[in-house]
């Protein structure tokens, strides 16, 4: 004991003190603090929640609200998630027109990839929501195109036809064709469920079902696929080649028997 109180007088007893509490604190910091990596992602991302505020005060806040509470001129944004705003952006559909249709068409993309991510950071700050899918997600690696053709003509193929070629509904709204879509915006789209449709989240179709889907719309849209029945007529199912079968087919059996009829009264005559 008397030795131990000797070493705690000793000279240098607080400066050894000081270094070991230092050295513990720099090791405890070591530890639970973020790596360069992850504080440079968290710097980045504040970084675009920044600018997609800026670009959202000017481009979207008239209709949607500062906050993105929502007006009623535009929905609420808060928990959409940064899917809905790099489909709905990303596809130009927003900003829309300034005149009011039953739906925002797709027209020419406003912004850049860069700054529909930065909208997209911002939007989703407000609340969580959707996230923008990866390539792994929506690529054709590990689809069942058949698989995708079966969920496609059970889920969707009432509105957008048997091979996505669109189709009209109600009150000059319509399903728009999908033979043209980035797959990306087709995962969105059933992920988010924008203007008429309903979404499909992860609940109800799977990410593996998703990627069987947009794995099927591409192979029945490709140019080296060809139609097993012929003549496609559009791809437009079974409306389109009833309507074909019907004029063609019908009318010539009315000229085939005009035909008939008029040969028997010449015959008959003779």
């Amino acid at each position: 004991m008397k030795k131990l109180s000797a070493r705690r007088r000793h000279p240098l007893a607080a400066v050894v003190v000081l270094l070991l509490a230092l050295a513990a604190t720099g090791g405890l910091y070591a530890f639970v603090a973020p790596t360069g990596k992850a504080q440079a992602e968290e710097t980045a991302q504040s970084l675009a929640i920044d600018e997609g505020k800026k670009l959202y005060a000017v481009g979207c806040a008239s209709c949607h609200g500062t906050g993105g509470q929502g007006t009623s001129d535009g929905p609420p944004l808060v928990g959409v998630g940064a899917a809905a705003v790099d489909f709905q952006v990303g596809t130009g559909r927003m900003p829309a027109a300034t005149s009011q249709s039953a739906q925002a068409p797709e027209k020419p993309v406003v912004y850049s990839q860069a700054e529909i991510d930065q909208l997209a950071a911002y939007v989703a700050s407000l609340g969580a929501g959707p996230s923008i899918p990866t390539e792994a997600e929506y690529g054709p690696e590990g689809a069942d195109i058949a698989k995708g053709g079966d969920l496609f003509r059970t889920n969707c193929a009432q509105c957008h036809n048997f091979t996505g070629k669109g189709g009209a509904l109600t009150h000059g709204k319509y399903a728009p064709p999908l033979d043209d879509v980035d797959p990306k915006h087709i995962y969105e789209a059933m992920q988010t469920g924008p203007q008429n449709m309903p979404s499909f989240p992860d609940t109800t179709l799977s990410e593996q079902n998703k990627k069987d889907i947009i794995a099927y719309l591409d192979a029945v849209n490709s140019d080296d696929t060809e139609s097993p029945g012929g003549l496609e007529l559009g791809g437009l199912g079974p409306v389109a080649e009833g309507l074909f079968a019907w004029v063609f087919g019908l009318g010539a059996l009315i000229a085939v028997a005009v035909w008939v009829a008029a040969r028997t009264a010449k015959a008959k005559k003779s």
